[in-house]
This record gives structure tokens, C-alpha cells and sequence, in this order.
């Protein structure tokens, strides 16, 4: 349809261009005629006459395609058109890509880009500068403490084709320069000062980012245009405030490294505790193990001492026996001459009788304070752990002597024997430390 519409246009401007070439071409003729005969030149001929309807006609004719051409209205792609009226002034509908017609020489239309289109402000490279380098074009804003800073912001719009008319007869044109940037300056200019630096820069930049394009969609929606999206790119901060905020992030990255290097000494000595503990807790096994292999000891110490005194008991009735059986065999062989020797048998008897029962007493009272001393070693040793200390005491030397004895009285024998062996010991002591009698002279 665009081939067809340049067709028309040039066959139209051929017309034309036809049609004043034959009236031009007339006219030079009457004029060269005039001025060669006003010169006295005889024998010319009379022209023709100024053709002028054939031009006529054909400019007639001309306008035909020129016409049907003007009517015909292309909306490239990505581009959408309104038309305007001479008469009515802007008409309502929208002409998307493609062909439309229109009334000529009363109707225009007027194109519009509907692609989406950027609104940048801030650092943006520079293509007549040096590689590297940038041009600065951010926006001011006043922030809540009056410090003035630059914005560097990107917005991503294009125009409603619903709405293409009302931005024709509405919006001063272009929109891109004439309305955006304002609208959006605005915004951010009316946002920043309910927001401290520090808020805009990092601490709240994503919903000060939201609420403005909030605001920038709200206010630009109403006059057709639809914001895709609002990009807060970079945030300049004043020098002073910039260089006091790099001075507080290495403070808190030194603040940081000092946590750190906190939380690997806590847990040194975290696991300096553990190794302790676990340490403690060995002791502990170790000792108790030592405590029941002292109490197994007693226990079977105490069972072989129950089958040792019967055997003593048996060998003293067999001294007993023997001792009989001496004497019933020395009085029938020695009547009168050994009664002296039937004397000192009796007292020999005695004695040994004596000796033999003290023996018994001794090894009855041994075996039964050995067994009490087991059975009262065995349950000390559960109650109170720290017997183990005078266990290892002495094992350690053979010069450390620990005597438990009872403090109730109920064996008497064991306490004179302890009275009579303390006193026996005092006795050498003194005997030891007192000097050696002198002998009187007579």
C-alpha cells in the first residue's frame, strides 16, 4: 500500500509537471513570436494559440492520485496515530500499525511512539568523552536533614495508545521532555525529605524506591502514560557525608573482625572446657572402677576369711586333741617319779591351752574386723568417693600406716590391744629420747 501511495504521488507530480511544461512551452512561443516580429522580421508564422485547457484537464486529472495518495496513511510498527482535524480538531480512536484512510486536505494524522521509552537521569556515559569517563546530569534532592544529594534514577515508561488523542489535544508535545522529566523530579523532590540520607542510601532504599514510583505511576497515569518501572540506580552523597560514612564501615568492619576473632576465642575455650570436662569425667570412671575393684577385693577377701576360720577352728580341736592324748600317755607311763614332769605337763598344757585359745580369739576377732572393715570400707567407698585418696595414699609409700578403728567401745579387744601398742611405742620413745642411767659408785 506504501509502493501504491508513491505510485499515485508520482504519477500525479508527472501530470502536473506535464501540464505546466505545455502551457510554458505555449507561452515561450506567443513570446518569441512577439519579440521577432516587434523586431521587423517578415515572413513569420502565426503560433498556435496558448493551449489552455489540455493543462487544465490534466492538472484536473492530476489531482486525482494526489488526492487518493494524501488520503492514504501509513502508522509504521511500533507507532500508533491520531488524527486531526482541521475542522473538528482531534478526533477520537487510535490508528494502530498499518493502513488507514483519511480526508484529504482536511485530516492529519499525528504518530506517536507507543515503544517503551527511558527517562535517565544521573552518571551516563558519554560517547564525545574519553573511554571511563561520565557525565553527571543527576537530579538534586533535599534530604530530611538539608543535606543535598543526586539521584540517579531511571524510569521506564510509554504512552497509553488509548489515550493518544487526549495527549494530542491535552499535553504540550513532546511529552518526553515536557512532561516526564518535571513529574519525576517532583516526585523524588517531594519524597526525599521525609527520609534521612542514610535511610535513602541503604537502610530504607527499597521503599523509598517503591513509594516513588508509586507517585510518579499515579501522576503520569493521569495524563496517558504508563510507567513500567522506576529504578533507583545510584545515590550521591555530599563529600563530607560520604567520607564520614566510609569512616563509620571501617569502624564497623574492624567492629566485625573484633566479634569474630571473639567468637573463636569463646569457642577455644569452649572446647578447652570440654577437653576439661572430659578429662574429669575420665577421672571419675577410672575411680569409680578402682573403687569397685577394692570392693570386689574386700568382698572375696571376706569369703575366703569365712572358709579359713573353720580350719583354724578344726586345727586348734586337733592341738586340743593331740595335747590329750600327750598327757593320758605321759601319766600312764610315768607314775610316781614324774609327778613333777605330770606338773609341768599340766602348766604346759595350760599354757598352751592359753596360747591356743588366745591364737583362736585372735584370728576370730582378726577375720571378723577384716570382714567388717571390707563391708565398712566397701560402703564408705560408695558414699563418700574421697576414700579413693587414702587408697592412694597407700599405695604411694609403704611408710604411710592407716588404721581405721571403730569408736563405739564394741570391740574391746582391738582397743587394748591399740592402748597397749601405743603405750608400748610412747615407752621406746621415751626410752629413746631419755639418757642412759648412771650407775652410783659405792
Amino acid at each position: 500500500m506504501l509502493a501504491l501511495k508513491y505510485l499515485l504521488v508520482v504519477a500525479g507530480v508527472l501530470l502536473l509537471a506535464t501540464a505546466v511544461w505545455i502551457t510554458a512551452y505555449d507561452l515561450w512561443m506567443v513570446m518569441v513570436y512577439r519579440r521577432r516580429l516587434a523586431s521587423g522580421v517578415e515572413g513569420l508564422t502565426e503560433p498556435e494559440p496558448v493551449r489552455w485547457r489540455r493543462p487544465t484537464v490534466m492538472t484536473m486529472v492530476a489531482c486525482v492520485p494526489l488526492l487518493v495518495a494524501e488520503s492514504i496513511v501509513v502508522v509504521p510498527s511500533g507507532m500508533g496515530g491520531v488524527r486531526v482535524s482541521q475542522i473538528s480538531g482531534t478526533l477520537s480512536g487510535t490508528l494502530y500499525s498499518g493502513v488507514h484512510f483519511v480526508t484529504p486536505l482536511t485530516e492529519s494524522v499525528q504518530t506517536f511512539d507507543l515503544r517503551d521509552k527511558l527517562f535517565t537521569t544521573g552518571p551516563t556515559p558519554d560517547s564525545s568523552a574519553q573511554p571511563g569517563a561520565a557525565r553527571r546530569n543527576a537530579m538534586d534532592v533535599q534530604s530530611k536533614e538539608g543535606l543535598s544529594m543526586g539521584l540517579g534514577v531511571t524510569v521506564r515508561y510509554r504512552l497509553d495508545p488509548k489515550r493518544l488523542d487526549y495527549i494530542q489535544s491535552h499535553l504540550p508535545q513532546p511529552v518526553d521532555t515536557e512532561i516526564v522529566p518535571p513529574v519525576v523530579a517532583s516526585a523524588w523532590r517531594e519524597l526525599a525529605p521525609h527520609y534521612t540520607v542514610r535511610e535513602i542510601f541503604s537502610a530504607k532504599r527499597e521503599d523509598v524506591r517503591e513509594q516513588a514510583a508509586r507517585t510518579i505511576t499515579k501522576k503520569l497515569a493521569a495524563d496517558g502514560i504508563i510507567v513500567e518501572e522506576v529504578m533507583l540506580r545510584d545515590v550521591q552523597l555530599p563529600a563530607e557525608y560520604a567520607q564520614g560514612l566510609q569512616n563509620l564501615l571501617l569502624k564497623e568492619q574492624e567492629d566485625d573482625q573484633l566479634n569474630v576473632q571473639t567468637e573463636i576465642q569463646q569457642k577455644q575455650v569452649r572446647i578447652a572446657e570440654l577437653q576439661a570436662e572430659a578429662e574429669a569425667a575420665q577421672k571419675v570412671k577410672q575411680a569409680e572402677g578402682d573403687a569397685r575393684a577394692k570392693v570386689v577385693e574386700a568382698k572375696g577377701e571376706s569369703d575366703a576369711m569365712q572358709y579359713t576360720l573353720p580350719l583354724k577352728q578344726k586345727q586348734i580341736e586337733q592341738s586340743k586333741l593331740e595335747a590329750e592324748a600327750r598327757k593320758e600317755a605321759t601319766i600312764e607311763n610315768a607314775d610316781a617319779g614324774a609327778q613333777a614332769k605330770v606338773i609341768d605337763s599340766k602348766a604346759e598344757l595350760q599354757r598352751r591351752n592359753l596360747l591356743a585359745d588366745a591364737e583362736a580369739n585372735r584370728i576370730r576377732i582378726t577375720a571378723a574386723a577384716d570382714a567388717e572393715r571390707m563391708q565398712s570400707e566397701a560402703k564408705l567407698l560408695n558414699q563418700s568417693p574421697l576414700l579413693i585418696n587414702k587408697i592412694i595414699a597407700e599405695r604411694l609409700s609403704d611408710k604411710i600406716q592407716v588404721v581405721m578403728v571403730p569408736t563405739d567401745g564394741k570391740f574391746f579387744f582391738a582397743n587394748d590391744v591399740f592402748r597397749g601398742m601405743t603405750g608400748a611405742a610412747m615407752k621406746q620413745e621415751m626410752d629413746q629420747n631419755d639418757p642412759p642411767p648412771v650407775q652410783a659408785g659405792r
